[in-house]
């Protein structure tokens, strides 16, 4: 059976959904909540999602499945906010554990096939540069999940029509963090925005997406007010969170402006941090929409030990010494209304091998933590 992951409109989709009669179809029925990065999928209830609304079982369902078809709008290059939620809460695929592939690190199989994944985009007049970032996308879903890539095709949807509003300029400088990350309070999201602010010589306050998701109005409101914007998360699936995603394609359904300075401060679990360029070309094709400035950012990999690390140390002593030197900079552009580039930082003379070692080991004694034996992480279902 091959299962249909499909997040187009309703007038696209009833276009072609006879082509896929005889497929498991997963949809938006207005259920679906965020990946709350609590992890449970890993150390707590293997492989399966602690969160009851029907789309609990989603790795389990990608297991079965002969082939899995993504059929998804073309947004910022990559996944409808539907469909990323989808792959945001198929985290339980994977084991936890990380190993090197092709010299990057990724998680574990925790099945042994190799899945096939078939992507069609639905977007309007799409460029070539747009379709290699969507490319560039799905590879590295694909080399995260562990699965491989057997078509990737593009159909034109010019039925997708916006309605804007213009979206004013603030008469004073003001800065608005936006933290997307479900762990708002405490996650290491948190922790770096902390940093950021000290010291801050603009008016800036910190808003939590998650505390917006059932009235967008006042956070479109509030994101007028200001000159600058902070998008502030950390990576799921390679890319944006789906809160943040569904709150971007509402904002550009509603509005344009121009002047209004957006930067980026991303953290991810893995220890490159290259593997953020998707995250960054999708703020940057957002902008464009928008017409307001991207002014680059921060992306911070290895967030875990960094994180831990800022909470035995002072920021910027041991391995966070990039990451403060990173904070600094682009504290001082956003200061000076000015771009800050794209600054990846890695962990100081923290080498990778030492990192996936403890990040392994530490999975395991999370195992016996929550009573259950390493072996039990590796379940499949």
């Amino acid at each position: 059976m091959k299962l249909v992951i499909q997040g187009l409109e309703n007038e696209e989709w009833e276009k072609i959904k006879d082509l896929y009669a005889d497929c498991t179809v997963i949809e938006d029925h207005g259920t679906i909540h965020p990946c709350t990065g609590c992890f449970s999928c890993w150390n707590k209830t293997p492989g399966k999602c602690v969160i009851r609304d029907g789309y609990e079982t989603m790795g389990q369902q990608i297991h079965h499945a002969d082939e899995v078809i993504v059929l998804s709008r073309y947004v910022y290059g990559g996944f409808s906010g539907f469909v990323k939620n989808v792959f945001d809460r198929s985290l339980g695929y994977v084991l936890p554990h990380l190993m090197v592939v092709h010299n990057e690190s990724h998680h574990r199989k925790r099945y042994p096939e190799e899945k096939a994944f078939s992507f069609v985009f639905c977007g309007q007049n799409l460029s070539e540069e747009e379709k290699q970032s969507a490319k560039n996308y799905v590879r590295a879903v694909c080399a995260n999940i562990r699965g491989y890539v057997k078509r990737i095709e593009f159909r034109d949807d010019s039925a997708f029509v916006r309605e804007k509003k213009t979206c004013g300029l603030p008469e004073n400088e003001k800065v608005m963090v936006l933290n997307a990350s479900a762990r708002f309070e405490k996650g290491n999201t948190a922790k770096l925005t902390g940093e950021l602010l000290k010291g801050m010589n603009k008016e800036a306050e910190i808003v939590p997406l998650m505390k917006h998701m059932g009235h967008p109005e006042e956070l479109l409101e509030k994101l007028q007010s200001v000159s600058d914007l902070v998008l502030a998360m950390p990576l799921y699936v390679d890319g944006l969170p789906s809160q943040l995603i569904r709150f971007l394609e509402q904002t550009e359904r509603m509005y344009e402006g121009s002047g209004k300075r957006v930067y980026v401060l991303a953290n991810m679990g893995l220890y490159e941090s290259r593997q953020l360029e998707s995250l960054f070309s999708a703020v940057r094709q957002w902008c464009s929409h928008m017409n307001f400035d991207y002014c680059g950012g921060l992306g911070v990999s290895a967030g875990e030990l960094i994180g831990g690390v800022m909470e035995l140390v002072p920021f910027g002593i041991g391995p966070t010494k990039r990451a403060s030197l990173g904070i600094e900079a682009l504290r001082a552009a956003i200061e000076a209304g000015q771009p800050a580039g794209e600054i990846l930082a890695e962990p100081w003379k923290f080498p990778r091998s030492l990192y996936l070692y403890i990040a392994n080991t530490s999975w395991n004694r999370g195992a016996r933590k929550n009573g259950m034996k390493p072996k039990d992480l590796y379940r499949k279902l």
